[in-house]
């Protein structure tokens, strides 16, 4: 049998980050942390974490993670229903707690309303963790988190994979901006001089869309480092630079002509799919629940790619 207050110390170093962190989210001290952690890599003959900053699990270590958090959610369930069963040595949290991996654009333009409409129904709680959508069901490899809006279709081990829809986006920048920068056009040639936005090192959706709408071999054009979706929406109104929004975002600011399409009704779609733990815990299918209704209300079914 595993040793549960050694796994949940495990669990808790990935999860916030660090030992000190771990020991106060679990109400201990930093060496019972440390204790536990050795005590159960010694028992098991293996490495479970890799000590750096932040705390990495191995394989093994991520499959005995992934395993802490879904007993996490199912006891927290039961203290919920019983709660006399409630642990009272260390701390426990009062209300259960969803980690739940989603990327930046999804958070701020459709999935928010869904977990409103979630935490209201529920009263549970949820800690969500923020990463580009190529790198979210990473997390879920990892026993990080429950569950994940990621664009890999691939279902994670364990996991149970529905496709949501697509996220439109739209090449959107000033009027001002755009008679500054593409006085005879928006082409191939233009858009690798014109200032862009991107969102981090691992967006790419500016040079994908140039690459499919206008056929540009590379986009080696100079940027502005903006890792904010509400930050780019802001960053094109102010003529900072044009960048990829999603549509429901910035749907308003086109009717008016606060910000124009390099390229109208040239978008693209990103797919995007939900990945949940399967093990039948009732706040995770609530969950799971409105994430889909709100992806049908706000997503394009099967619509990817440019057009």
């Amino acid at each position: 049998m595993l040793d549960y207050p050694s796994l949940a110390a495990l669990a808790a170093v990935v999860r916030e980050g660090g030992f000190e962190r771990a020991a106060a989210a679990l109400g201990v001290t930093p060496s019972a942390v440390s204790q536990r952690v050795r005590g159960l890599e010694e028992r098991l003959g293996a490495v479970l974490v890799m000590r750096g900053q932040p705390p990495v699990p191995t394989e093994a270590g991520a499959k005995l993670c992934a395993h802490a958090e879904r007993v996490r959610l199912l006891e927290g369930e039961l203290a919920a229903q019983l709660p006399g069963i409630a642990g009272r040595g260390e701390r426990s949290e009062s209300r259960v707690t969803l980690r739940i991996a989603v990327n930046a654009d999804s958070l701020g333009s459709w999935f928010l309303p869904a977990a409103a409409r979630f935490a209201e129904r529920t009263g549970a709680l949820l800690d969500l963790v923020l990463d580009d959508e190529e790198h979210t069901a990473g997390r879920l490899r990892s026993g990080e988190v429950l569950a994940a809006v990621t664009t890999d279709p691939a279902p994670v081990q364990g996991c149970r994979t529905v496709a949501l829809g697509a996220l439109r986006y739209a090449a959107t920048a000033s009027p001002d901006f755009v008679r500054r920068h593409f006085p005879r056009g928006v082409d191939a040639e233009a858009i690798t001089r014109a200032p862009m936005l991107r969102f981090d090192r691992r967006d790419g959706l500016q040079a994908r869309w140039a690459g499919e709408i206008l056929g540009a071999a590379a986009l080696d054009a100079p940027v502005h480092w903006v890792p904010s979706t509400q930050g780019f929406v802001d960053g094109a109104l102010a003529g900072l630079g044009w960048g990829m929004n999603p549509l429901p975002l910035v749907a308003d600011h086109l009717g008016s002509g606060r910000l124009v399409e390099l390229v109208p009704e040239r978008r693209l779609g990103v797919a995007l799919h939900w990945q949940a733990a399967r093990i039948g815990a009732r706040l995770l299918d609530m969950l799971s629940g409105e994430v889909m209704a709100a992806a049908r209300a706000n997503l394009r079914e099967g619509q990817t790619g440019a057009g």
